[in-house]
């Protein structure tokens, strides 16, 4: 990518505050940097289809749906787009889904100003980016196919709740939080149960651990 010249980004997360964190780094990084924000993934979308950006920083999980289904299109659409995941979800539960979705990294929200700024800089200049952990998970991948993580088979709904769960709510808590049927979150925890087939939340929460 040619820095040389004025590089523009789109910062799509559902939280201002998130957004102008990153304008902040980014602005000291490239001063002439043209920055557009999306609060919603319809938003999201249409910019980007719109659009031509260097770079995307997207959160995963919007009010109105999750990037990973909008991520095909979005590709086929912009091949040459840098896709930066950025999110709170540990990158050990959701990195290589979004890798294998054809995002160019993944970096967690709670990182610090540094490896915010070598993220960036690896996206523009590399072309992408990941994490010592991430790098881990691909090394455990290739020396052994089969591997697996299994909360990867949740779907990103079910992972949330699995969260929870884990964070000690209660159905209740969970339905409220979520704003979402009680008995929904029923369902929900019976479909973890089955996927990663355990019986109690003892066995979910050792899961969230690993």
């Amino acid at each position: 990518m040619d820095t040389q010249r004025r590089l523009s980004f789109l910062i799509a997360d559902d939280h201002s505050i998130v957004r102008q964190g990153v304008v902040l780094i980014i602005e000291e990084m490239y001063t002439d940097a043209e920055i557009h924000h999306a609060a919603t993934l319809e938003q999201t979308h249409d910019l980007i289809l719109n659009n031509s950006f260097d770079v995307a920083i997207l959160d995963i999980q919007f009010q109105d749906g999750n990037c990973i289904d909008i991520l095909p299109e979005i590709r086929k659409k912009r091949p040459e787009m840098r896709i930066m995941m950025f999110s709170s979800c540990p990158e050990e539960t959701h990195a290589l889904r979004y890798y294998e979705a054809d995002a160019n990294g993944y970096l967690n929200k709670l990182s610090d100003e540094e490896t915010i700024r070598k993220a960036l800089l690896q996206i523009i200049e590399k072309g992408s980016y990941s994490s010592p952990t991430v790098q881990q998970l691909f090394i455990r991948k290739m020396r052994d196919p089969d591997y697996d993580q299994p909360l990867r088979k949740l779907s990103e709904r079910e992972l949330e709740v699995a969260k929870l769960y884990a964070d000690g709510l209660g159905n209740l808590e969970i339905a409220n939080h979520l704003d979402i049927k009680q008995s929904t979150v029923s369902t929900l925890k019976m479909r973890i149960f089955k996927k990663l087939k355990i019986n109690n939340l003892v066995e979910l929460i050792d899961l969230m651990k690993e």
